[in-house]
């Protein structure tokens, strides 16, 4: 079954696609990676999107407007998809995430924008969208997600003999975790990844692309310590997983409160160098706390080498790879998670892991739109695979 999942993350710089073919041999699932793909955001519209972000405020009427026009984009992005790689069978679409409701450890909503029917109706193919609330409504924090696909994958670690557990990194907007052992899974975010990096960058005009290519600001510039300490005494940090967080609390105004705290006024390049070293030792503070020996990493985060130097020498005792090793390309990781969970759901099979995201119990995932012809779904199966195997 061709299933191509989509995505814009917290970065909401554009759309990731990945479409795969999934077989199932046995309780083995294997998925064969045809066609990966980033579709930048027309520079117009993302502007018009971070406008809209919290805590800007925000009418109906623009949220509508970004609806219709973020739904154009991953239409156009299915569409080239399906012309270079042929059709899917289903179109996972996340959309574009804009609000994230958490009070204190308990999500209680989540919005995410980006009208499945434009796919739907451009494409032929039919669409599952709004793939997070359903945890919510179990009791869980919808996120991360990509902890059904760590499970599988991460699974094959621990029977080649990695005792203490192994973990999966994702590096995006936010850093989420996905620690596996023996025992079980655990899943949370940890804090801003490139976040609040991205939204200095951005917001004092220090590279016109919007982030931190290649660390370079960070490693021209000096971290300071004393506005670090500012930065970690966050309480966030100190919650008991699992937790998730977003853009609601990690922007461009936090870290403006947080230099003030401080009594600092750094310059752009030692206030980039001091957020890439927050990220860097909130990430190894807890995964030395999860005593794992391996972790892999994937997102955007993991092409920075401010940051992933800064892991590698405060995690001596771990090996620190990329996902690419199992199979997963580093980029393109979350969009093959969703393609995933649109091959679960079409089975009538659960997309999350309990201890992945909190949920009292795991739930079959997302609300399903129509293509051209009658939806037709496989037969459910009775139990979901015990592993996944990706190729290239």
């Amino acid at each position: 079954m061709k299933i191509l999942g989509m995505i814009s993350g917290t970065s909401h710089d554009g759309i990731d696609v990945a479409l795969v073919d999934f077989a199932l041999d046995g309780d083995v699932l294997t998925g064969r990676v045809l066609h990966t793909a980033s579709t930048p955001y027309p520079a117009e519209l993302r502007a018009r999107l971070v406008a809209a972000l919290p805590p800007a405020p925000v009418t109906l009427a623009e949220v509508c407007v970004l609806d219709t026009l973020i739904g154009q984009c991953f239409a156009e992005a299915a569409e080239a998809a399906a012309e270079q790689a042929g059709p899917a069978d289903l179109i996972v679409s996340h959309g574009q995430t804009v609000f994230h409701w958490v009070e204190g450890a308990h999500a209680r909503g989540t919005l995410q924008i980006g009208q499945p029917a434009w796919v739907a109706e451009r494409t032929g193919s039919p669409v599952l969208s709004d793939v997070r609330i359903r945890d919510i409504t179990a009791g869980g924090h919808g996120a991360p997600l990509v902890s059904v696909l760590d499970d599988l994958l991460l699974g094959g670690l621990l029977r080649d003999g990695h005792e203490r557990g192994a973990a999966a990194l994702n590096l995006g907007g936010i850093s989420n975790m996905t620690v596996v052992r023996d025992g079980g899974l655990s899943a949370y975010d940890i804090g801003p990844a490139n976040a609040l990096i991205d939204a200095v960058v951005a917001g004092r005009g220090l590279n016109p692309r919007g982030f931190d290519e290649d660390g370079r600001i960070a490693a021209s510039g000096q971290v300071d310590e004393h506005l670090l300490a500012v930065l970690l005494d966050e309480p966030y940090y100190r919650l008991a997983a699992p937790k998730s967080t977003g853009k609601e609390l990690f922007h461009l105004a936090y870290v403006e409160a947080a230099t003030a705290k401080a009594g600092r006024e750094p310059s752009g390049p030692d206030l980039v160098a001091t957020l890439t070293e927050l990220t860097v030792r909130t990430v190894a503070a807890d995964v030395a706390a999860a005593g794992v020996d391996v972790l892999v990493v994937s997102g955007g985060g993991c092409r920075n080498p401010v940051i992933m130097d800064g892991l590698r020498a405060a995690l001596p005792g771990v090996r620190v790879s990329l996902s690419d090793e199992l199979g997963a390309p580093a980029d393109d990781k979350e969009a093959i998670a969703f393609a995933l969970i649109g091959w679960l759901t079409a089975h009538g099979l659960p997309g999350t892991v309990p201890g992945g995201t909190g949920a009292k119990a795991a739930r079959v995932l997302g609300t399903l739109t129509p293509g051209a012809d009658p939806l037709v779904l496989p037969a459910p199966l009775p139990t979901p695979p015990r592993s996944l195997v990706l190729r290239r």
